[in-house]
């Protein structure tokens, strides 16, 4: 049996090895190189920046805090316009008891027709109590703080009585920002008339019983009215400019989170991205490399020594 020269056998073995690993090497670049172009990172694990893929991190939490603190912006703004638009009824049943009020104390009309408007006004009552009940976008008390049940709720006279908690709900938008997303009822339906504390539907359930025989000269008992009306309609108003006010804030600080995420997007971009149209192009040559490289080997594997010594 004939024996190559071991200079012989290692230079092939050499040959196969070397084509090997470079085609290899070939594959793993073009193999990269798709992987970061389909994910649109040049980072295919940590190892390859540890200092961008720590800065990475950093952005990826801030922008996942950041999707919290837009559902709470969501959130706090369909409460607060769901509490503008109670507000708003509230302003429109108030004045409607207010124009009643007002007729009532006039000493011309008859007991059938102060018992009627007090049957209206009693209408009224029953109307602010359920816009005192709306519900939030949770189902929960809207005026009622942090309660789930109802924020007011009859007593056995009929009389209304707060039974939410002390404040509304805070909810953060931002690192060191919140906004409180609603009102409680005794914030805006309670307030003091003739140095008594009342609220606006206990005024109004006191007419509508005094109009209904309750007292013995129901018309100065409207002209007494009057003035507390005027009054709650006031402490009314000013909610709806608290709401509004809160309103803005969340535009203003939603504007300015979203300013943030864009920035966050091009830092991201910056740290991690890859330019696209270098790496396809990159790729395409590393393919014409690699198909290069095959035939060569392919060819160049085929040759004989024997070939040549004929």
């Amino acid at each position: 049996m004939t024996t190559l020269p071991t200079s012989f056998s290692t230079g092939t073995a050499g040959f196969y090895g070397r084509a090997r690993s470079d085609m290899a090497s070939l594959r793993e670049q073009a193999e990269t190189l798709q992987t970061q172009i389909g994910s649109q990172s040049r980072l295919t694990r940590s190892s390859d920046d540890p200092v961008a893929a720590s800065r990475l991190r950093t952005l990826s939490r801030a922008d996942s805090l950041a999707k919290i603190d837009t559902a709470n912006a969501t959130r706090a703004t369909t409460d607060l316009n769901l509490a503008d638009s109670a507000l708003s009824g509230i302003t429109d049943t108030i004045t409607q008891a207010q124009v009643l009020a007002t007729q009532a104390a006039t000493g011309t009309l008859s007991a059938d027709q102060r018992a009627s408007i007090g049957k209206q006004l009693a209408s009224i009552h029953d109307n602010l109590v359920s816009l005192a009940n709306t519900r939030d976008s949770n189902g929960n008390a809207l005026f009622g703080g942090t309660g789930a049940s109802s924020a007011y709720t009859l007593d056995a006279s009929g009389r209304a009585v707060y039974t939410g908690t002390g404040s509304s709900e805070s909810l953060p938008l931002s690192e060191g920002e919140s906004v409180t997303r609603s009102i409680t009822g005794p914030e805006f339906l309670s307030f003091k008339a003739g140095g008594q504390q009342t609220d606006i539907m206990a005024t109004i359930k006191s007419l509508a019983d005094a109009l209904q025989g309750g007292v013995a000269d129901p018309a100065a008992a409207a002209r007494g009215t009057l003035e507390a009306l005027g009054t709650g309609l006031d402490a009314v108003s000013t909610a709806q400019t608290v709401v509004g006010t809160r309103l803005a804030w969340i535009d203003v600080s939603t504007t300015r989170a979203t300013q943030m995420t864009e920035a966050r997007a091009s830092e991201q971009s910056d740290v991690g991205g890859i330019d696209l149209a270098s790496s396809l192009a990159r790729l395409q040559e590393l393919s014409v490399v690699l198909q290069a490289s095959q035939a060569s080997f392919t060819k160049l594997s085929s040759l004989s020594l024997f070939d040549q010594l004929r």
